[in-house]
Order: C-alpha cells, then sequence, then structure tokens
C-alpha cells in the first residue's frame, strides 16, 4: 500500500476547492452591524452524498433536528447557515429551519430536504425568517467557485479570524479534493462535533462509508478540542461528496478509503488548531500530546482533561511554568494512571523544557520557561510509561478578554 500522506496538498479554495462547489455569503440584517455577513450558502453543482454529526447536548438547535431529518437518506445538495441568532429553545424553531430551507430550495430549484440548514449565535431569542427571505436572492445571485471565503465570513460570531482548509489527493488515478471552512470561538468542548464545520469533497464515496469515515475521524480531531468547557447546543460537522472527480467510488474499507481517511484528517486537524488557536480572548494556541499511555481511551482522557483545565489555561496565559496544575488536571481525569511515572515538558519555537520526570519536579530555568512559553503557540507534552497508546487535544489559554467577551454576549 503506498504511503496516503505524501499524495496529500495543501491547496486554496477551502469549500470551492473541490470540483462543482460554489459559495457565498452575504448580510441580510440578522446582526445589528451591517459590516458583517450573516447568511451563508454553500451548493454543489449535483446532488451529493451527505454525513454529519451533532453535539450531545440534550438542548439542540432547531436546525440540527431538521438537518438530521433532512439527511437521513444520505443526501444532500445545499447548505444553508445564519449567523447571530442560533435559533435554539425557539417555540417556533423547527417551522423557521423548514422555511429556511424551503425558500433556498425554491432560489435553487432543488428540494426542501436536500437542504442542510444550520445557525450560530444567541440561544433562545426569536430568529426572524423575513431578513432570511429577503437576503436568499442576493445571496444564491453571488454564489461563486471563488465564495468560500465570503460564506466562512458569514458564519463567524466571536471569531476573529476565518477558517478555511483544502487539500488535493489522488483516488484511483483521479485528482480529488476535499476542503472545509469553521466558525468556533466559544462554547467549545464538544462530544460529537464542534460548533459548525461544513465540509465538501468531489471524491465519490458511498453516503455509508462517507458517515463512517467522519464518525472516526472526530474521535481524534473536533473531539479533542476545548476552549472553555461548555458543550454548544448547535455543534454539528457536515461533509457533502458530490463524486465529481470521477473516481470509482468508494463502497468498502481498503487503500482508497485509508487516503479518503488521511485527506479528510489532514483537513480536520488543522480546523481544529484554527478554532482552539482563536478562542475568545485567547493569546495562545495549546497542543497536549500525550504517549505512553494504556490504551487510547486513557490517552484521550488525559489530554482533554488538561487542556481542559482552567488553571492550566490561566497559567498558560501567565506565561507560568507551573507544572503542578498539569499533574493536578491528569489526577482528576479519571484515567488510570500512575502518577509516579509521569512526565511532562513544555514546547515552543523557543524551545523546550523538562518540569516534570517520574511525577516529580525537576530543576529548571525559570528565564528558559517564560521564554518558551511567550509563544504563541505551545505544546504541553506528557509522558505517561503506561504502554504506547497516544493522543492529541488542543486548547487555548484563558484570558481577562474571556469574560469581557462573554460577560455581556447577549446585550
Amino acid at each position: 500500500m503506498n504511503n496516503p500522506v505524501s499524495s496529500i496538498k495543501p491547496v486554496s479554495g477551502g469549500v470551492c476547492a473541490a470540483k462543482g462547489f460554489q459559495a457565498a455569503g452575504v448580510y441580510c440584517g440578522i446582526r445589528k452591524n451591517p459590516n458583517k455577513k450573516d447568511l451563508a450558502l454553500i451548493v454543489s453543482d449535483v446532488k451529493a452524498n451527505a454525513a454529519a454529526v451533532y453535539t450531545t447536548n440534550l438542548v439542540k438547535g432547531a436546525p440540527l433536528t431538521v438537518t438530521k431529518s433532512h439527511i437521513a437518506d444520505g443526501k444532500a445538495q445545499a447548505v444553508i447557515c445564519n449567523s447571530g441568532n442560533a435559533n435554539t429553545c425557539n417555540a417556533d424553531g423547527i417551522e423557521i429551519a423548514e422555511t429556511m430551507s424551503s425558500l433556498l430550495a425554491d432560489a435553487l430549484s432543488i428540494a426542501a430536504n436536500d437542504v442542510v440548514v444550520a445557525s450560530t449565535g444567541v440561544i433562545g431569542q426569536p430568529l426572524p425568517i423575513a431578513p432570511i427571505a429577503s437576503g436568499i436572492p442576493p445571496l444564491v445571485a453571488n454564489l461563486s467557485p471563488e465564495g468560500s471565503g465570503e460564506a466562512c465570513s458569514a458564519i463567524m460570531t466571536t471569531d476573529t479570524k476565518k477558517k478555511e482548509v483544502a487539500v488535493e489527493f489522488e483516488l484511483d488515478g483521479k485528482i480529488c479534493h476535499l476542503g472545509g471552512i469553521a466558525k468556533g470561538s466559544g462554547m467549545i468542548h464538544p462530544n460529537m462535533a464542534t460548533m459548525l464545520v461544513f465540509l465538501t469533497t468531489d471524491a465519490a464515496i458511498s453516503a455509508p462509508m462517507l458517515q463512517k469515515a467522519l464518525s472516526g475521524d472526530i474521535r481524534t480531531t473536533f473531539n479533542m478540542i476545548s476552549v472553555d468547557g461548555d458543550t454548544s447546543t448547535n455543534d454539528m460537522v457536515t461533509i457533502l461528496a458530490n463524486g465529481l472527480a470521477g473516481n470509482t467510488e468508494i463502497t468498502e474499507e481498503g487503500d482508497d478509503f485509508a487516503t479518503f481517511m488521511c485527506a479528510l484528517n489532514t483537513v480536520n486537524v488543522q480546523l481544529c488548531r484554527m478554532i482552539a488557536g482563536d478562542g475568545e480572548g485567547a493569546t495562545k494556541l495549546l497542543e497536549c500530546s500525550v504517549t505512553g499511555a494504556k490504551d487510547d481511551k486513557a490517552a484521550k482522557t488525559v489530554a482533554r482533561s488538561v487542556i481542559s483545565s482552567s488553571l492550566t489555561k490561566a497559567a498558560m496565559f501567565g506565561e507560568d511554568a507551573n507544572w503542578g496544575r498539569v499533574l493536578c488536571a491528569i489526577g482528576y481525569s479519571g484515567a488510570d494512571v500512575d502518577v509516579q511515572k509521569v512526565g511532562v515538558v513544555f514546547r515552543s519555537v523557543a524551545g523546550e523544557v523538562t518540569v516534570c520526570e517520574n511525577g516529580a519536579g525537576v530543576p529548571f530555568s525559570e528565564e528558559k520557561a517564560a521564554e518558551v512559553l511567550h509563544e504563541k503557540e505551545i505544546d504541553i507534552l506528557i509522558t505517561l510509561g503506561d504502554g504506547v497508546a497516544s493522543a492529541t487535544a488542543w486548547g487555548c489559554d484563558l484570558t481577562y478578554d474571556y469574560v469581557k467577551i462573554n460577560g455581556d454576549y447577549r446585550t
């Protein structure tokens, strides 16, 4: 088997990198600021196979319920998403989400149940349909193969940076593409998905295998991010595969499926890093890598516990090599760990510093540690000494601005 990683190359285009996809973003009036787009659209030239994963929060946005129903047949052709209002905990939420789908379907001359619908923003406020109804015609008119960036802007809430990635790879002698856009800055502590992520590919892959690929990959990508410990009500990751690359359809596991999985993981890991690094008020991207665990579960549990620790996150903001907070998070994680075997290293482009070996502190230069932790991207390397399993999780530091942003988010 050829190494699938070697054939995967980064390209531009986001959700429009794949053949047969167009996108757009406009301001329709949901948000107060007319300079912020609030309605996004992604469309495939042909009906595509579709898959999705959703938040496990019992309080779910109405769009998730509608989308789950619409793609029950494994098919979709368009994605519409508004920002500024989550359409969650509203008595007429389902009706609004269905109306959004119907209005778009009429404008595109497709079936309403081939529309993926999503919303993000404030919870518990009614979502008026009028601005969406008036915004759909210009949204459709603005569709473009270069529209990924516009759509990406339109799904942002407290995000400060666009998050879009794309790659090309080869399947069955055909050049394929897979790309995505994401939004996510706060309320990120997922279990099945994270905030909103829209993926597209021109690879031919059956709906069941597409679902298998997505459900499998999120366990090591989107399920391993934590910004603030809050699992959003509207988290959803969707992927559309229209098959226009012309490869033989993937219907079972094998070399082609492994290559597709590698391409999907490449895109998703990059989006994870972008989401974590753009956490609300964040100044640093944190990556926690755990090695030497007894099994995958233990490795993931430890990595997520450390990346979710408010005290560890605060220490990273303060550039304080307070490794005891890392040990504390390992200790209460629930993983079966022999603390006397634990080692911790902090690393960045400025170098690395070992702060703990065999569960105990070791002498280190505070000056060197401060240099390492002054950088924008920090690696927390943990060795457990119990086995060969490993895992990686992503997060960010906890800053004063996080409280400022969320203290008056609604008003």
